[in-house]
């Protein structure tokens, strides 16, 4: 058989075990948690003087219709509809009980005049503005202390217009830190679902201090070498449901955070309960991440079904001196992923500081990480784990992993220093410190 037979009969295999574990993956669900509500009272944008020709802009018809929302409180929420055309606004705050809802070729689309943008005060898990000190830039969409709050529709699309942000960035002329494009903070009963996000100047989705959430069927797209526009970035929030979504950006597909050094310690506001399911994407950065924010700890993730394409990292943990914060009972399986500078990495010194005076007494702990089913082709380097030598990373547990490299001398090697735990059937096969008789305990619990 002939080598080129091989590979084409190899992948043909892959695609099949894949659709099998999809299968049989199919009627998983986490979404269960926030039920979708039908509301009966509906209201249009247009109703309020929206324009939906692209030049027109609209903040004053928004900020009208989701005014009446809040004081009317009809029973049961209001849908605020948005019909197809393009409707030009500055930023916008949510209220509780409501659904917005955007029609198939709707498009709410952020104004490129940066004096629209309002400041709001900094995260205080964060303490300052994640780019720069002080306040920050206003999400383009926002909402504080919510409940029961609905982003859907038939795919019609946020679009952040980030060009202008991320220039700004590239020429060191940003004043405050870049908005994102969805931020809900101190919000429950959450659901983000069938929309298309586009063009955030920073983060695209950032759930802070929320409970209940449920992200699903979304759409997330950046260009490649824009600056910072992680997809779906969970922080100190807790049930959080992702499922079903396609993610090309230029930073983190999705990253689990918890606040930054002294700031996020002080906060004490964990992430745990991150379900991530059945998510595509690309990205010159981390497929699955956690961090490198962790200081309010980041327990009980499962991420699971994952198919990642030109990948700088596979699956990323990455933490830092400084950072303080527990992470543990992070479980990520059935992975495939082609094209990646590194399959897996798991470090502890990744990420700036906030000032100086971040505690370096304050080092994480990670253990209890169990990373199995993952397969990968073109694989520059199968892994790195880089623990802390006064904090090794414990209770790594790698099990049934296959990373081909790519052809040509750039492959390397697995790197370890600083970590203890067991890998079982995993090849290229790892480290040493990864593969003693004495720590296959660490993977008893996974099989």
């Amino acid at each position: 058989m002939h080598c080129f037979d091989y590979l084409i009969l190899l992948r043909i295999g892959v695609i099949l075990l894949l659709s099998i574990n999809y299968a049989n993956a199919e009627w998983e669900t986490c979404s269960w948690i926030v039920p979708m509500r039908n509301r009966y009272d509906k209201i249009s944008i247009t109703d309020f003087g929206g324009v939906g020709d692209g030049v027109t802009l609209n903040t004053k018809a928004f900020r009208a219709a989701i005014y009446r929302i809040e004081h009317l409180r009809r029973r049961g929420g209001t849908l605020l509809y948005i019909p197809p055309g393009e409707y030009l606004t500055g930023p916008f705050n949510l209220t509780s009980h409501m659904t917005l809802y955007l029609a198939r070729g709707a498009v709410i689309k952020a104004t490129m005049d940066t004096e629209q943008w309002p400041l709001v005060a900094p995260l205080p898990s964060y303490g300052r503005g994640r780019e720069r000190p002080g306040g920050r830039y206003m999400s383009f969409i926002h909402g504080d202390g919510l409940h029961d709050v609905i982003i859907t529709g038939e795919n019609g699309t946020i679009d952040g217009q980030g060009g202008i942000w991320w220039n700004m960035w590239r020429q060191r002329t940003l004043k405050f830190t870049r908005p994102n494009l969805i931020e809900l903070m101190n919000s429950r009963g959450v659901i983000i679902s069938n929309v298309i996000f586009k063009n955030s100047p920073f983060w695209n989705i950032h759930p802070v201090y929320c409970s209940n959430v449920v992200i699903r069927y979304v759409t997330i797209l950046a260009p490649a070498d824009s600056p910072n526009t992680d997809g779906i970035d969970p922080d100190s929030s807790s049930h959080v449901c992702i499922e079903d979504a396609y993610i090309s950006t230029g930073d983190d597909l999705i990253a689990v955070k918890s606040g930054w050094d002294e700031y996020g310690i002080a906060y004490g506001r964990p992430s745990h309960g991150i379900t991530i399911r059945r998510v595509t994407g690309s990205s010159p950065f981390a497929g699955i991440a956690v961090g490198s924010e962790t200081s309010g700890g980041v327990e009980d993730v499962l991420a699971e079904h994952i198919n990642l394409f030109n990948m700088g990292v596979g699956i990323h943990l990455k933490t830092n001196v400084g950072r303080g914060g527990v992470i543990r009972n992070i479980t990520v399986s059935n992975v495939y992923m082609e094209d990646a500078r590194k399959g897996i990495k798991i470090s502890g010194d990744v990420g700036d500081h906030p000032d100086e005076y971040y505690n370096r007494n304050a080092l994480p702990v990670l253990k209890d990480v169990v990373i199995k089913n993952i397969w990968g082709e073109r694989v520059q380097q199968p892994g790195l784990i880089h623990g802390l030598k006064n904090a090794p990373f414990t209770g790594i547990c790698l099990s049934n992993i296959h990373l081909r490299g790519a052809r040509g001398p750039r492959n390397l090697p697995w790197q370890c220093s600083d970590v203890r735990g067991a890998a079982v059937q995993v090849s290229p096969w790892p480290c040493s410190q990864l593969t003693s008789h004495q720590q296959t305990g660490a993977c008893s619990s996974s099989f």
